[in-house]
């Protein structure tokens, strides 16, 4: 027979026999994380300075709305740029950034074109601005078709194809800009905007390799001197804004043979060393653009 069980004096505690409920389990709710949401909230707030240079635009307000479209371009390359570093990036935030792309640098800067100087030109203006447009459409369509293009070699990514969209809107005003400083009438001339625009507009759409920066390293020795530079450039912004773009975007361009130059001796370096098959032509490698997309563009 089998002997009950002993209970020594103080082992008995409450509760012990008492049955447990299942402790209840809430679900976890869902969400995007704040590192997913805050580059499409920089790319939002670019697509809302671009809309507000248009108005600006429209009421005939030009610095303005040259200051919205420069914020537009401050506000694109950091959402590319800190989706990155916060591992933020999504086909949607770089869907978005391409659709504000086309607003800020392609819609908006065409509506101010014509309404400050390409009206006067008729039909001819409004084909340039309408030009202008829709090669800015077609540089974002191109950048987006190559999102799952195989990898180039690694000298390729340090250019641009053609002149990136924030550059482009820059261009495309520089006469508007030069005309806050100069007698506009010397600069708004049809003669002159006209071809300047449609060439801009050529830019955007051409393979021009262009520098990236993306990829630029600055020597230790040269941290100082560079941080010097940066200062002195925003002390130029603030002290003369207008003179300053100006010689930027006249810099830029004087770049573009010097980048050409250098793509060809890099592209020609690589197919050396590659060594290809007697009787082959080497392929030559077209440059990657890296816009920076929220998901830069």
């Amino acid at each position: 027979m089998k002997r009950p069980p002993v209970f020594k004096p103080g082992a008995f505690k409450p509760g012990v026999f008492r049955k447990r409920h299942p402790r209840r389990v809430h679900p976890r709710l869902k969400g995007l994380s704040i590192n997913h949401l805050l580059p499409n909230v920089l790319t939002v707030l670019a697509l809302c300075a671009g809309l507000t240079a248009i108005r600006f635009a429209i009421d005939g307000q030009w610095r303005p709305a040259v200051v919205s479209v420069v914020t537009a371009a401050i506000l694109d390359a950091l959402d590319g740029r800190i989706a990155r570093l916060l591992n933020g990036q999504s086909k949607f935030g770089a869907e978005l950034d391409s659709l504000s792309d086309v607003v800020s640098f392609g819609v908006a800067p065409a509506i101010m074109m014509y309404l400050w100087a390409l009206g006067s030109a008729g039909s001819f203006g409004w084909i340039a601005a309408l030009a202008y447009a829709v090669c800015m459409a077609l540089r974002l369509a191109r950048f987006n078709s190559r999102l799952g293009a195989p990898d180039l070699p690694p000298w390729a990514f340090n250019y641009f194809t053609g002149v990136p969209a924030p550059a482009g809107a820059g261009l495309v005003l520089l006469p508007m800009v030069a005309g806050f400083e100069v007698d506009p009438a010397l600069v708004s001339h049809p003669v002159l905007v006209v071809p300047w625009t449609l060439a801009m507009a050529l830019l955007l759409v051409s393979t021009l390799p262009t520098f990236s920066g993306k990829g630029m390293r600055v020597p230790t020795d040269y941290v100082v001197p560079a941080l010097v530079g940066v200062g002195l450039l925003a002390a130029f912004l603030v002290a003369q804004p207008w003179w300053t773009l100006i010689l930027l975007g006249i810099a830029y361009v004087a770049l573009i043979p010097v980048s050409l130059r250098q793509f060809r001796k890099l592209q020609r370096a690589a197919a050396d060393i590659q060594a290809p098959a007697e009787g082959e032509a080497p392929a030559a490698e077209a440059p990657v653009d890296e816009e920076k997309k929220g998901g830069v563009a």
